[in-house]
């Protein structure tokens, strides 16, 4: 298995896991996706994508890293207390599917709020994410049910 020191590139040096991926290197790269989203980092988050990387984000669709910069300052600038968990789903070739959820603190009403979804990636041969397809629904709950903290 690939230990955390492995299993991601430190964020100014360019992706070490590329397809095609094997199990162990599927499960690597959505931990690696996972904990830079954790890092509440647009800059760092960006890094994984391609200059040109195309996103769909619920009803949102956009183009390359400056927009993934600014679509991720916007969101964690609404969504206070972030923390998220991804989990792999299914993989193959240059394609990986995830399942998430994440928790968060509603900047305008305080509401706390848990969001269920999936996302579908597929990447270049550097490893890069080139495309990001992602659904999610949201739905309250108390700040007692938190799963992540």
């Amino acid at each position: 298995m690939t230990t955390p020191h492995t299993a991601a590139a430190p964020s100014s040096a360019p992706t070490i896991l590329r397809p095609p991926f094997t199990e162990e290197t599927a499960r690597a790269k959505v931990k690696a996706a996972e904990d830079a989203w954790n890092s509440r980092d647009p800059e760092r988050v960006a890094l994984a994508y391609t200059e040109d990387s195309e996103w769909r984000n619920r009803t949102e669709f956009f183009r390359g890293r400056e927009a993934i910069k600014a679509f991720l300052r916007r969101k964690w600038e609404t969504e206070l207390d972030y923390k998220l968990m991804k989990e792999l789903w299914a993989y193959t070739g240059n394609r990986i599917s995830v399942r998430f959820e994440y928790e968060w603190r509603d900047a305008r009403t305080g509401q706390w709020m848990r969001t269920h979804g999936n996302e579908h990636w597929e990447f270049d041969d550097s490893g890069l994410m080139r495309r990001r397809d992602m659904s999610a629904n949201d739905y309250p709950i108390q700040e007692s049910e938190r799963r992540y903290r």
